[in-house]
């Protein structure tokens, strides 16, 4: 299997879900322009997956030398809405407004890459969520503070699970990272 991975990722739970196949890694992290022109969730965050690695790549060449990174991307949609991170308390308010009572779509893409090979692949959950009253989603936000999640949620939340009525599709691509896609991919690149 895979010795060694960069892991190119501030999220602490992709750092636990990445722990999960017990492979060493390293996080190296990088701003990277996440506008996008596209307008297909799939090609969405697939392309910022890809750009997050490569900007890796291009930003620490020396670190990146015979190494293989991981980054990720994940965007919430409900019917032809992108919910990405809520900008303030008032937009985490009315994404899961708009999320309570309804099934949306989970998207992550990622991107592994070596010096010469790189993979782009994406994973979809459809996820339900139970309605949730004003003062439920004001406790999720006060609780939870959701603002570095897509969808101003998390479904591994103490409180958040509490709203999750069904998942069909992968749990860990809601929480980030599609562990057992991931993994498949990463066969792809033994040695």
């Amino acid at each position: 299997m895979i010795s060694h991975i960069i892991l190119a990722s501030k999220s602490p739970r992709r750092r636990e879900l990445l722990a999960l196949l017990n492979i060493p890694f390293d996080v190296l992290t990088a701003d990277t322009d996440e506008q996008t022109a596209l307008k297909n969730p799939a090609d969405i965050v697939a392309e910022l997956a890809k750009r997050k690695a490569d900007t890796i790549f291009q930003k620490y060449p020396a670190e990146t030398e015979n190494e293989l990174v991981l980054s990720a991307d994940t965007i919430v949609v409900l019917g032809e809405t992108i919910l990405n991170k809520p900008a303030s308390h008032d937009d985490a308010v009315r994404m899961l407004s708009l999320l309570q009572g309804q099934t949306h779509h989970v998207f992550t893409g990622f991107s592994l890459k070596k010096a010469d090979k790189q993979i782009t692949d994406f994973e979809v959950t459809e996820v339900t969520f139970s309605p949730m009253s004003a003062e439920e989603i004001q406790t999720y936000i006060e609780v939870a503070k959701p603002f570095d999640k897509a969808g101003a949620y998390g479904i591994q939340d103490d409180f958040g699970a509490c709203f999750i009525e069904k998942i069909n599709g992968c749990y860990y691509n809601v929480v980030g990272l599609p562990v057992s896609k991931l993994y498949k991919t990463l066969k792809l690149f033994q040695d």
